[in-house]
């Protein structure tokens, strides 16, 4: 695929990798992660559950995200019903640094650096270092959401000191990491400690 020269709002100048069309597809076939298209507008599915509710006709409920608002909605589709589902490509890119909302973004195949706006990344960047890398969506050559690894290390900078008989399973505390974000962490995680957490529930899972 050729090179694309990248503008800072994430779009791609290059028209070979235009794909506008979309494939219908039965609600009770989508999985989280996928985006549909509901009145014209894309949505990212967050979460889905398959229901069937006594002689009831089975439906589908989601939880979904808007990508050009950022706002949350749930909705229910009966489980044969035709969505639209876009033409969607995954990127992978690295983080680079930030200047106050914008935040700078480096394709990892061509090295063209990307600047996306905080309403494209919110709270990702608190999972975010220099050089962690991440995907890029493209819906019609547009950046439109960037995921997280499954997990990140990071260092904690701020927490309670220990508490003497405490152990993993009695007693949880807060601690600040390094980006600012704020996780439950063991009693014995001291400050300097690297960490390993889940960026899906922001919980705890190991030192590092």
């Amino acid at each position: 695929m050729p090179c694309a020269q990248a503008t800072t709002n994430g779009d791609l100048n290059l028209k070979t990798l235009s794909h506008s069309d979309k494939t219908a597809m039965k609600a009770s076939e989508v999985r989280k992660g996928q985006v549909v298209v509901m009145d014209g507008t894309n949505f990212i599915v967050l979460d889905f559950a398959h229901r069937t509710p006594g002689n009831l006709r089975a439906f589908v409920q989601m939880k979904l995200r808007n990508l050009s608002s950022g706002s949350q909605v749930e909705k229910r589709f009966r489980s044969d019903e035709q969505l639209d589902v876009p033409y969607v490509e995954h990127r992978d890119f690295e983080y680079l640094y930030s200047q106050g909302d914008e935040h700078v973004f480096m394709d990892v195949e061509n090295y063209d650096q990307l600047t996306f706006a905080e309403s494209m990344v919110g709270d990702s960047m608190k999972y975010l270092l220099p050089n962690i890398r991440v995907q890029v969506t493209y819906i019609d050559n547009k950046a439109t959401s960037i995921e997280l690894p499954a997990t990140v290390e990071l260092v904690v900078t701020d927490t309670p000191p220990s508490i003497a008989g405490a152990t993993a399973t009695n007693q949880y505390k807060d601690a600040t990491l390094e980006t600012g974000l704020i996780v439950k962490v063991p009693p014995f995680i001291e400050v300097g400690t690297k960490i390993k957490v889940d960026t899906r529930s922001s919980e705890y899972l190991s030192r590092v």
